[in-house]
């Protein structure tokens, strides 16, 4: 197969921990071409959407892991997939490009997450829809809303609904001297709707990725264990990642959400569970696949290409 993945630079990422190279040198391993896309470079001409695409080759060498050939011109809908594995910000950049990859599908590109996936699962406020899951929360972007939630949880934690790896994320308890002004800040004095969770305990045992692959579920998680003096787990901020098997709990979550969020044209998901709680189904470019396999010694890797040559091949 010949594929496309949207990235960030190449030079910007880490083999040791970067789950789309891991995604590279699985296809590699089964003879698929692999090709690199700048998100900037997507572009609607002469009726295709069309985008600058280095061809790569891959090498176990993490310090010198690729080499790429001069980026050719060409239409999407010329791939086998496409995968968009770009980060956040979800800004209108991000959104701009759902638009693109979604006139590419109508073309016969196969993108995965599918374009409008990805472009209706907010991170954070996705889980809304599965609540039976998911702590005391209150989305909102008027200050009486989220000082009460604050008063009758009495300890919770506030964030962005548009960031990621733990950056803005503030705990706020009902007595902190700061919480009026952390409130004025992340919603910009009540421009920004953010989303606040009741405060769980259980981050102290890890903020627990779990990944589904094409509507089923990678048997371990990689729990986040948040470094001293730290309630953010990610691994971004310095947590610590073990690896360890589902609970029953996990697995009532995970093969919950899995078939459903396959139906939409999600092939990946990584959902972020504490304790029995389920906080964020992460969607956009969603790791962890090097440090389980690492760990569990689970090819999550193999099982993802699995899935992608069965979905780019219906």
């Amino acid at each position: 197969m010949k594929l496309a993945f949207i990235l960030d630079p190449l030079e910007r990422l880490k083999p040791a921990k970067d789950s789309s190279i891991a995604m590279l040198r699985a296809a590699r391993s089964r003879g698929h071409e692999t090709f690199a896309v700048m998100r900037p470079s997507l572009a609607w001409r002469a009726g295709a959407v069309r985008a600058a695409a280095a061809p790569l080759a891959l090498r176990d060498d993490d310090r010198d892991w690729f080499s790429a050939q001069a980026p050719r011109d060409m239409a999407l809908a010329d791939f086998d997939a496409v995968l968009m594995r770009q980060d956040p910000p979800f800004d209108m950049e991000y959104v701009a490009a759902t638009w693109l990859l979604e006139r590419a599908e109508t073309q016969g590109a196969r993108v995965f997450n599918a374009a409008r996936a990805l472009r209706d699962h907010s991170e954070k406020l996705a889980v809304l829809e599965f609540a039976q899951f998911i702590p005391d929360t209150c989305v909102a972007r008027e200050a009486g809303a989220l000082q009460a939630f604050i008063e009758e949880t009495g300890d919770a934690i506030l964030k962005p609904v548009d960031g990621m790896g733990g950056a803005g994320v503030f705990r706020v308890r009902r007595d902190d001297p700061n919480r009026n002004v952390i409130v004025e800040t992340l919603t910009d004095d009540g421009a920004r709707t953010i989303i606040a969770q009741r405060f769980l305990p259980e981050i102290t045992q890890g903020d627990k990725r779990i990944l589904l692959i094409g509507g089923e579920v990678v048997p371990h998680a990689l729990a986040r264990i948040p470094k001293a003096g730290e309630t953010r787990g990610n691994l971004a901020t310095g947590g610590r990642g073990v690896a360890q098997p589902l609970s029953a709990r996990d697995r009532e979550i995970a093969e919950t959400l899995a078939p459903a969020l396959a139906a939409r044209g999600i092939l990946l998901a990584g959902i972020d569970v504490i304790g029995d709680c389920l906080t964020e189904i992460n969607v956009t470019s969603p790791t962890c696949f090097v440090e389980i396999a690492a760990q569990s010694g689970f090819d999550v890797a193999g099982m993802f290409m699995d899935a992608l040559e069965k979905a780019a091949r219906q």
